[in-house]
């Protein structure tokens, strides 16, 4: 009897997983030498670092700084640059200026434009945007210089829009397509994003119809790197993550690419997103996109890309990008079927299988399922318990969150390996059905309700070949059995890691439960291992170590630091301030004006909207100040035809960098801010009674016109919020320490300032 080379294999298994993620990004090499005509990450870490100096938002002193350096790199190229200004609140209700940059190639036939998009604001109030979305910039900006060193002509137009204020409410896309002439030419968008610091960046399509053409047009680009697959495409369509080419879907029926990264995700809209902590090859990722799609889409027919049809698609190493119709699913779901059916017949007709064994292999499947769906379901909540100061890093995901990964996946193959070590007397053959059998039942599911991730019915034709091979053989050759399992790896391995990154720790219920199904595609080899009880020690003790090193990197460093917030909250009709927090458990700098003690229920309640709805979570007393309070004007409160109209004016007195407006429980019929008129669909669906967000800058005033049903008593609550608690000559508040942070997300370093209007 041949033994199975237990660790060769193992190895190979291993190396096939290591792979799978190795071929998804470039490698950077500092200081490589890059001939002019190519994309050089060296010469965009250089737009970077400009860019990414000071936080510059929306308001911000450095906003105006990185606008300029744009228009400058923009026109050391020879192109010519124009600055679109104007008001607009987007979908969201959040008002602001937008002022984007804009560029144009001119192209030699009068086809549809290609437009490179990305935008240069940072999020409000501390970040620096390196990643999001200095990199998006500077990869164009590079891209754009490259390109224009091969003097060659395109056929179409390339339009370049460095767009404004998208972290705000996407208004600076909002007012480009809504208001710029050049909308009319553009055919195709290509948008550069990011939603952390690192990892591969994902193709995401934005399409209002099918993606046929989309994907095949891409797949003829030939991108040396490309990371897609349709089932993040469909994610990412029930999630509320715009972005800027969100807006060039909806309101002006153009298709596009997102090309977006979002691991490390701890970074994303914080001070620590900066030149430093910016992954290198991610950045050489985001040029191995734009090259070959400039240059292919330049001078493609990009005038209709649309379909009716809908394509699976995925990556995978060696053939880069694999696609089929939609209409493919159904037959490959129906031929796995029928031939797992005739393996059937053929192994009870060889007496290979028996209904009682495979009765029996049903056990391991459910018991493997069962703990680690558990485990890894709870694991989140036990982890925050565990460590209460995890609460505060509202991304999700923490610094450690990658030992989390590898630790929960070795968690559910001891599981694995322990459950099949106890079931080793029963034949290889009658253990695969019931792994086959859940798998089949998935993607079923899947043909019906997800089409995106109908490709995992791929790796289940290997584990059929897998089955006949077991049926008709006593002792398979393991490198076979290797080969065979190498298309689940290839396929899955990355999604194990994807979903926790993507969508934060609480989704490590994915990584332990696709940990086992993968193990169960696996199963065909590592039946025949006879250390199998070895094996689960094995990743048990390994489990353990990673469980180790999260917890020694758990605390909060210089690298790894504490988000906190801090605010003065001053009520000017009750005359009464207090300082607030959103940590869950303050700092020791929070610490100095915030005891553990709950928030004013109301204040909580009541208080300026943030990202995740987070509320305040202890407040204090604090002393008087004399914060300048606005000026608010009634200049019209009349009567007309059952309505009331109300035009008020209000103009800060101190510079301030947001202003919000809420209202009582009433139904708002029409509004205007600063002669932006709010889409009915925003006032009917507002949430909290948030009337508008005003994203100041130069001390801008708000002014607003209302109608209301005359029955109908209105009351505004006005915010006025400045981020200069430390700089303030008011307040005499203490720098954070090396170790601690602004937290992202919530207005945070603010003095704010409550006031409310009734009409009566």
């Amino acid at each position: 009897m041949r033994k199975t080379p237990t660790v060769l294999t193992l190895l190979l298994v291993i190396l096939a997983t290591y792979w799978s993620f190795r071929v998804l990004l470039p490698q950077y090499n500092e200081g490589e030498t890059v001939v002019d005509t190519e994309f050089s990450t060296d010469r965009a870490l250089q737009h970077v670092k400009e860019i990414s100096k000071e936080p510059h938002g929306v308001g911000f002193p450095a906003h105006k700084t990185v606008r300029n350096y744009i228009t400058a790199e923009l026109q050391k190229l020879g192109l010519e640059t124009s600055l679109q200004e104007g008001y607009t609140a987007g979908d969201w209700g959040n008002l602001s200026k937008a002022e984007n940059v804009l560029a144009r190639i001119k192209g030699s036939e009068s086809g549809k434009a290609l437009l490179l998009l990305s935008h240069y604001d940072s999020n409000p109030h501390s970040s620096l945007g390196a990643s999001d979305a200095g990199s998006g910039v500077a990869t164009i900006l590079e891209g754009v210089r490259a390109f224009l060193k091969t003097n060659t002509t395109p056929k179409n137009d390339i339009i370049i829009l460095i767009s404004d204020a998208e972290e705000l409410g996407l208004n600076g896309a909002d007012l480009f397509v809504d208001k710029h002439e050049w909308l009319k030419d553009v055919g195709l968008v290509l948008n550069f994003e990011a939603r952390g610091s690192g990892g591969p960046s994902y193709m995401l399509m934005e399409t209002n119809r099918g993606n046929s053409k989309l994907i095949s047009e891409f797949i003829a680009a030939n991108p040396e790197f490309p990371v897609a697959n349709s089932l993040a495409y469909s994610i990412y369509k029930m999630l509320p993550n715009d972005t800027d080419l969100t807006v060039f879907r909806e309101d002006g029926d153009i298709e596009g690419y997102n090309f977006a990264f979002i691991d490390d995700h701890f970074d994303y809209h914080t001070q620590i997103d900066n030149y430093e902590r910016l992954d290198r090859n991610t950045l050489a990722h985001q040029g191995s996109y734009l090259m070959p799609l400039l240059t292919y889409f330049s001078n493609a027919d990009i005038s209709n890309l649309k379909s009716l049809d809908d394509n699976v698609y995925f990556n995978v190493p060696f053939f880069k990008m694999v696609s089929y119709p939609f209409s493919w699913i159904m037959p490959m779901l129906v031929i796995a079927i029928l031939f797992f059916i005739l393996l059937l017949i053929s192994g009870f007709r060889k007496k290979v299988l028996n209904g009682k064994d495979i009765l029996k292999g049903l056990i391991p499947v459910l018991f493997t399922l069962i703990v680690n769906g558990v485990v890894g379901y709870f694991s989140w909540q036990f982890l925050k318990w565990l460590y209460p100061g995890y609460k505060d890093i509202l991304h999700g995901f923490t610094y450690n969150g990658h030992a989390y990964i590898f630790a929960f996946t070795l968690f559910s193959l001891g599981t694995c390996f322990y459950a099949y070590y106890k079931f080793k007397v029963i034949k290889t053959a009658n253990l695969l059905v019931a792994p086959f059998i859940i798998w089949i039942i998935i993607c079923g599911l899947v043909a019906v309700y997800l089409q995106g991730a109908a490709f995992f019915i791929i790796p289940l034709y290997s584990f059929l070949v897998a089955f006949y091979v077991h049926i008709n053989q006593k002792n398979p050759n393991p490198f076979l059995l290797v080969f065979l399992g190498i298309p689940a790896l290839f396929i899955f391995a990355p999604f194990v890691k994807m979903f926790p990154v993507g969508l934060g720790l609480k989704m490590l219920v994915a990584t332990t439960l696709l940990t086992t199904l993968i193990f169960f595609l696996l199963l065909p080899l590592v039946t025949k291992y006879r250390k199998k009880g070895a094996l689960a020690f094995l990743s048990f003790l390994l489990f353990a170590g990673f469980m180790a090193s999260a917890h020694m990197n758990s605390g909060f460093t210089n690298d790894r630091p504490k988000p906190t917030s801090l605010l003065y909250v001053l009520d000017i009709d009750e005359n009464k301030a207090k300082w607030a927090t959103y940590e869950h458990r303050p700092s020791d700098w929070t610490s100095q004006y915030i005891t553990k003690k709950a928030a004013d229920t109301l204040l909580s309640k009541k208080t300026i909207s943030s990202k995740y709805g987070s509320n305040f979570t202890f407040t204090n007393e604090a002393p008087l100040k004399n914060v300048p309070k606005p000026t608010i004007e009634v200049q019209l409160d009349t009567i007309v035809n059952n309505i009331r109209a109300v035009h008020l004016c209000i103009t800060p007195n101190r510079p301030i960098n947001r202003l919000e407006v809420f209202t009582n429980d009433v139904d708002i019929l029409k509004a205007d801010v600063n002669g932006i008129e709010l889409s009915e669909y925003f006032l009917k669906n507002r949430y909290g009674g948030r009337l508008i967000t005003h994203y100041i800058s130069d001390k801008n005033y708000t002014d607003i016109m209302l109608e209301v049903p005359v029955e109908q008593e209105l009351e505004l609550t006005i915010y006025e919020a400045s981020n200069d608690l430390l700089t303030n000559g008011l307040f005499t508040i203490p720098k954070r320490k090396e170790n601690q942070i602004p937290m992202p997300f919530v207005l945070n370093d603010a003095i704010l300032t409550i006031q409310k209007v009734k009409f009566e």
